[in-house]
């Protein structure tokens, strides 16, 4: 009897360790573990669309990630989404002309904000605007156009 309770207590130990490793796991895929510390200085970009991206997304330069997305709005005035970074502060030489495009990590993943250089001598600090952007490509508008591109090819006359 004392040999099938150790067995019990040791299966119960096991499981609990395996529902605190599966939580870890689950913490880390959706990047709540790494929630940034609001140290860091901020950037504002606009964009006309910013698809699917979500506050948390990384922000990332050369595929490394630099900084987090800390907030998304829309500017009622212009139409845009106004979409706030913070940045880590050992990256504090970001040129001033730099691009920021939103990407998707494979064909249907999550979004992400990839800086890409300029060549300005001068760099982005607290509070300044990224100038360049490019939005998120939509899928569905892209086969919408695809299609409407091939409908035209079989309309004309041959």
């Amino acid at each position: 009897m004392a040999r099938t309770r150790t067995i019990e207590i040791l299966v119960g130990a096991f499981m609990a360790a395996g529902f605190v490793a599966l939580f870890f796991l689950a913490m880390q895929a959706s990047n709540l573990s790494s929630a940034p510390a609001g140290d860091g200085y901020r950037l504002t970009a606009r964009f006309d669309n910013v698809g699917s991206l979500k506050v948390r997304a990384p922000v990332s330069m050369a595929g490394v990630r630099v900084g987090r997305v800390e907030g998304i709005a829309f500017d009622g005035s212009t139409y845009e989404a106004v979409v706030t970074m913070v940045i880590d502060p050992q990256y504090d030489t970001i040129p001033d002309d730099t691009f920021a495009n939103i990407y998707t990590s494979g064909l249907l993943g999550e979004q992400y904000i990839g800086l890409d250089a300029g060549g300005s001598p001068d760099y982005l600090g607290d509070g300044d605007q990224l100038i360049h952007t490019q939005s998120a490509l939509v899928l569905e508008q892209m086969i919408g156009q695809f299609l409407f591109s091939k409908a035209q090819e079989g309309a004309q006359p041959q």
